[in-house]
């Protein structure tokens, strides 16, 4: 589907010159190109123009939530019948993992999501693996940090459709592999419930259900539904169901990456107890058991984006998998506020690291937890292909 501009406006001023020179420098090639103007020239509209004239993918970058939420609701505007879509940090509150070696005081990870926000997350990468070329994300600096392998995100999708022939405990097996929960009494998003030949799944990226009837190991009803009334809003021939997490990870993965998380432990708890840190050899030794046990009885920990590596099947010190992997190769990138935007994606890295580097040297972290990162500036820049500033 094409992008559709929808607007009130036409283009004035500065404005069809400006379109008409950044449409042509991103169809030539042009790696990079900037676009001055005082606060209310039209900036945003311009963008708006070019995206629909190249009509390629785009990701929209601001340095701020709130800048990122006005963004979002102007290009919606523009773009009614397309996909924009918000990608920024779920947390209300977070309090990173942290340890001060000169006061002796670890502070553990504390936070609070917001689900709306991480739905609109999952509903981002989802449009994105949809293969749609009419995508708009708008995203803060967050867009540089790890998330979950999209081509492993990819394997975990599950489509399903009237007539096919699937147990009704089969399909529930699939649900808990890409990490929906089944609920009794609370449904909510990421949540599916049971009723004899009835399924019905509330998507995590989305304000609607699905109810899937079941005529024997037959699937004979499909219906999008309002997950709070029960009320059908429409029947579907065909449905694709998304992972609830980004961090989705296939059983045979999961096995593969436990057995390397226990060779790291030992090698690392060796290191320890030939330097004679004891303490440090114990304390990894018993947080890192305590990790594998719920991995292995629930498919994930509290933490689990420290063993995104092994997960992920990156060697040591490569890059993490970030939004940027999501989008084909020939995306446009917009980077709203530049002189403020690019140094902050320039200091992301140096502040984790410099946490991260206390808590592995004492014992808190494997060293693996040093490749859930942000992006380096080289990486980044790397990863851009053509920009408008």
């Amino acid at each position: 589907m094409d992008f559709k501009l929808t607007s009130e406006y036409v283009p004035t001023g500065d404005q069809p010159q400006a379109i008409e020179q950044l449409t042509e420098g991103l169809n030539n090639g042009e790696p990079s190109q900037v676009l001055l103007g005082v606060t209310g020239s039209g900036k945003t509209f311009t963008m708006a123009n070019v995206i629909a004239k190249t009509n390629r993918p785009a990701l929209v970058l601001c340095h701020n939530k709130t800048l990122a939420a006005q963004l979002y609701g102007e290009l919606k505007q523009f773009f009614p019948e397309n996909a924009v879509e918000y990608f920024i940090s779920y947390y209300d509150y977070y309090q990173p993992e942290a340890f001060l070696p000169t006061t002796g005081l670890y502070i553990e990870k504390d936070l609070s999501i917001n689900e709306e926000i991480e739905k609109l997350r999952l509903a981002a990468t989802s449009s994105l693996l949809t293969g749609r070329r009419d995508v708009i994300v708008v995203a803060s600096v967050s867009c540089i940090y790890g998330i979950g392998n999209p081509e492993e995100f990819g394997k975990n999708i599950v489509t399903l459709e009237t007539g096919q022939q699937i147990s009704r405990n089969q399909l529930l097996f699939k649900f808990v592999d890409i990490l929906y929960s089944r609920t009794e009494a609370d449904f909510k998003r990421g949540n599916f419930r049971v009723k004899g030949d009835t399924v019905d799944i509330f998507i995590a990226y989305g304000d609607f259900a699905y109810r899937i009837i079941f005529w024997g190991d037959e699937i004979e009803t499909i219906q999008r539904i309002d997950p709070y009334t029960g009320k059908k809003l429409s029947d579907e021939k065909i449905v694709t169901i998304f992972p609830a997490n980004l961090f989705v990870t296939g059983k045979d993965l999961l096995h593969l990456a436990i057995n390397q998380i226990q060779d790291d432990m030992v090698l690392q708890v060796q290191y320890f107890e030939e330097e004679r840190r004891f303490l440090e050899a114990k304390r990894l030794k018993e947080r890192t058991e305590f990790d594998i046990e719920m991995m292995r009885e629930l498919g994930y920990c509290s933490g689990v984006e420290n063993y995104s590596r092994y997960f992920d099947r990156r060697e040591k010190g490569a890059r993490p998998f970030c939004l940027l992997d999501y989008f084909p190769d020939d995306f446009l990138m917009i980077i709203d506020e530049s002189h403020v935007t690019l140094p902050q994606v320039r200091a992301m890295w140096g502040g984790d690291r410099a946490r991260k580097v206390n808590l592995v040297d004492h014992g808190f972290r494997l060293p693996s937890a040093m490749d859930n990162r942000p992006l380096t500036f080289d990486e980044f820049e790397a990863m851009v292909g053509q920009s408008v500033y």
